[in-house]
């Protein structure tokens, strides 16, 4: 009988993880929205939002809310440190997830071309499963060519992400290409496309991703 039980309960948890683990090749959806708070010359404080439809972009199935602190040590260095949670779709609810997380990013300008390498150290908790450690590096080049009145400006980005549950692996990786967009002096925008490869039991698949992002600074 506590067989049935087990294999009942493991086929009921098999199917609400198949309902949300997409196709491969998927297209979604994602939006960004950023508030930026300027404390002087050297700090702020940003707060994100974050919401995604997968499923043939069909399908809401993620946010994340983040408030963090940054300050310009150096005009190549900038230190942070900030929470985000994040609420993912599993069965018919959503799941809570905790991440506070340490920041630091060089950047540096080289033939007019300009280099963002950003390192983020993530502790991830839930009250659903084991808590893991993340690392998470991106490295974005901005191309020196600006369009139109808007300053349209091409960039591109890879992310790789490093789990630390059982052991070190790569589990997730984000390349973009899109371009950036000045409408006034306080508010900016992105519009890209991503590809997304994930690892889910050893097992990649891929994501297409058309993403907008909007910057609002005070």
């Amino acid at each position: 009988m506590k067989k049935i039980v087990f294999l009942t309960w493991g086929l009921i948890l098999g199917l609400l993880t198949l309902s949300y683990a997409y196709k491969d090749g998927d297209f979604q959806v994602w939006n960004t929205d950023t508030q930026e708070f300027k404390i002087d010359n050297k700090a702020k404080i940003i707060f994100e939002e974050e919401f995604r439809w997968g499923g043939s972009a069909k399908d809401f199935y993620y946010q994340h809310y983040d408030l963090g602190f940054f300050y310009s040590l150096q005009k190549y260095l900038t230190l942070g440190v900030g929470y985000r949670q994040v609420l993912s779709k599993g069965g018919d609810k959503f799941l809570v997830e905790n991440e506070p997380y340490l920041h630091a990013a060089l950047l540096w300008d080289a033939l007019d071309f300009k280099f963002e390498d950003r390192s983020r150290l993530e502790y991830n908790y839930f009250d659903y499963k084991d808590d893991t450690w993340k690392y998470r590096n991106k490295l974005t080049i901005r191309f020196p060519w600006k369009f139109t009145k808007f300053e349209i400006q091409p960039y591109l980005a890879d992310e790789v992400f490093i789990l630390f549950d059982d052991g070190q692996r790569l589990n997730m990786n984000r390349f973009s290409a899109g371009f950036g967009v000045v409408f006034t002096k306080n508010l900016k925008g992105e519009i890209y496309y991503l590809l997304q490869s994930s690892q889910s039991k050893g097992v990649w698949s891929d994501s297409n991703v058309l993403g907008t992002k909007l910057k609002l600074a005070f």
